[in-house]
């Protein structure tokens, strides 16, 4: 079972990075300038926020193991439509399907972990699960110009429907084994209930709202340079295979990170390791703006090491704040992903519009130098008002 969600997320990681190593190709293929594929890379996570509340109600009717067979359909119909697409609002459209079948995945993994695993067993399996995506970007990254590209004659339409028919596989694999777990992972009952008091009454905290906010900076940052890195780094000269591989280090650094930095982040340095990983995202902004590799492989590196573990963290810190009930846990998290992935779009898009207006990547990496800045201000806010609330 726990390797059946593995695979789900691992494609949802792969689909998700597929992208990036073909801007070059695609851009000449269909005419779209740097601004246009920005906005196409920011479809969807345009769509996830429309559709995270929706799939959380859809889930508590149909159950966690049909949620992630229609994940999975989704995901492989928009990498195929991908492979179709003529035009740049062709290609838009169908990565925007993408953020329809995201969502499903980020409520519906977590259920089926919380169901099937209790005490120790579950945090463990959380920490493996999580590295799914992970490992999907770092392969999607590695081998597309070297395996795959090759593989279907240099044609990134071919390698569109390779990646679909990867997340078909996994959503075979995935009904398979959980056919013997299937009433255990079905249709919830007994729900709670959400109206605009629930919202009001999370979205009201001080804390909550801080958080929020820097969900956006977050995204902002990691779908950012998650999407533009290959690029990025072929506008240094390097080839579009060295690129990949290069690309690829942010992704297993951070699956390192992601299992090892969240257990350090104990409630009462909670604020502290948050502190780290911003400065982290500063520093490998500025080191990113200079193609020698011993400034550009620590870029990478930390990169690689705050990407998964900020948004950990930051879910942490929403989890726990006081005033949060433990009945809207689930209410709060899916707020959190909203607020979070209106970073995610505005990521790529401004990345793209800054390099297509000032015709490199200095300015977009700035970008995201002044972003985490505003990240390390609002962090000392939260630290203020969380004192203050302990206070009272």
């Amino acid at each position: 079972m726990l390797a059946g969600v593995w695979g789900v997320y691992f494609s949802f990681g792969v689909i998700i990075a597929s992208t990036a190593p073909l801007i070059t190709e695609i851009r000449e293929d269909i005419a779209v300038t740097n601004a246009g594929m920005g906005l196409i890379l920011g479809a969807w996570p345009l769509t996830y926020i429309l559709c995270s509340v929706p799939c959380g109600m859809a889930l508590d009717r149909i159950g966690a193991r049909r949620m992630l067979v229609i994940a999975c359909l989704l995901m492989a119909a928009s990498a195929g439509l991908r492979g179709l697409a003529e035009t740049p609002l062709q290609l838009f459209l169908a990565v925007a399907l993408f953020g329809a079948g995201g969502p499903m995945i980020s409520v519906g993994a977590p259920v089926v972990i919380a169901k099937l695993y209790q005490g120790k067993a579950r945090a463990s399996a959380m920490g493996l699960y999580v590295t799914g995506p992970y490992l999907g970007g770092l392969v999607a990254l590695a081998i597309t110009n070297s395996a795959i590209m090759p593989l279907v004659g240099q044609n990134w339409r071919g390698a569109m429907l390779v990646y679909a028919g990867l997340v078909l596989f996994s959503a075979v694999i995935w009904w398979a084994v959980s056919r013997p777990r299937a009433a255990d992972i079905g249709p919830g009952t007994g729900a709670s209930k959400y109206n605009l008091s629930a919202f009001a009454e999370i979205v009201g905290l001080r804390q909550v709202q801080l958080i929020l906010v820097m969900s956006v900076g977050v995204f902002f940052v990691n779908h950012g340079l998650n999407n533009w890195m290959p690029e990025i780094l072929r506008s240094y000269g390097f080839s579009a295979v060295a690129a990949g591989y290069w690309a690829a280090l942010p992704s297993a650094i951070g699956i390192l990170g992601v299992l090892v930095i969240p257990r350090l982040a104990t409630p009462e340095r909670r604020l502290l390791v948050m502190a780290g990983l911003f400065a982290a995202v500063l520093v490998a902004s500025l080191m990113l703006q200079s193609a020698h590799p011993a400034l550009l492989a620590p870029g990478l590196m930390l990169q690689g090491i705050a990407r998964g573990s900020m948004m950990t963290v930051a879910i942490m810190l929403l989890m726990e704040t006081p005033g949060v009930p433990e009945e809207r846990l689930g209410l709060a998290g899916g707020m959190f992903f909203t607020a979070a992935e209106m970073g995610g779009v505005l990521g790529p898009v401004t990345l793209g519009a800054l390099a297509h207006g000032s015709g490199g990547f200095a300015l977009p990496l700035l970008s995201v130098t002044a972003v985490s800045v505003l990240l390390l201000a609002l962090l000392v806010r939260l630290g203020a008002q969380t004192r203050a609330d302990a206070a009272r």
